[in-house]
């Protein structure tokens, strides 16, 4: 099935997910490398958010990340910004529960999204973007074919200091071409 890993699903968010979610919206922790506001969020504006931004939107497919073995979300990965006549996407994924980080979750799922952007959707090009302090997924992005297309300088003020927007990217033949590696 085309959204299993050996260790992950994914399944369409649904309303029922909005406290999750919302728990994970508002851990500074877990938005600190993905959010550049790191703002509180009442239950009903993540309500709000998640009905008309993920749900309501028709250029956007959002999926909860399942830990297989135990059922357990354990964070949320998109398609966002679809433009099927030019077929591109940006894509987003969070970990939200912070048992999962840097155990691998996060590569699995972004594979099965990816698979899904590039295999059924026949996307031709996906990117995303990630703080430049954010090293190790950086590497991650790399390590799956994202090619870096450039940087937005000093775009967030953190911690007491400017950090830079990486800008990235991988189209369809790269990311299939590094599939046929894998499996031959």
């Amino acid at each position: 099935m085309l959204f299993q890993s050996e260790r992950v699903s994914l399944r369409k968010m649904t309303v029922e997910d909005v406290d999750i979610y919302h728990a994970w919206r508002n851990d500074v922790e877990v938005m600190q490398t993905t959010s550049p506001f790191l703002d509180n969020h009442t239950r009903e504006s993540t309500q709000e958010f998640v009905s008309q931004v993920i749900l309501g939107s028709s250029t956007s497919k959002s999926y909860i990340i399942v830990d297989k073995q135990t059922e357990t979300p354990i964070g949320v990965t998109a398609l966002i910004q679809i433009d099927l006549k030019n077929r591109n996407a940006e894509c987003i994924i969070d970990i939200g529960s912070k048992d999962y980080w840097g155990k691998g979750y996060g590569s699995e799922a972004l594979k099965l999204l990816l698979d899904y952007a590039f295999l059924e959707m026949n996307l031709h090009r996906v990117s995303l973007r990630v703080f430049s302090f954010n090293e190790k997924a950086i590497k991650l992005y790399e390590r799956i074919g994202f090619q870096h297309e450039g940087i937005s300088r000093q775009f967030m003020f953190r911690a007491g200091k400017w950090h830079d927007l990486v800008h990235m990217g991988i189209l369809q033949e790269e990311y299939v071409s590094g599939l046929s590696k894998v499996h031959s």
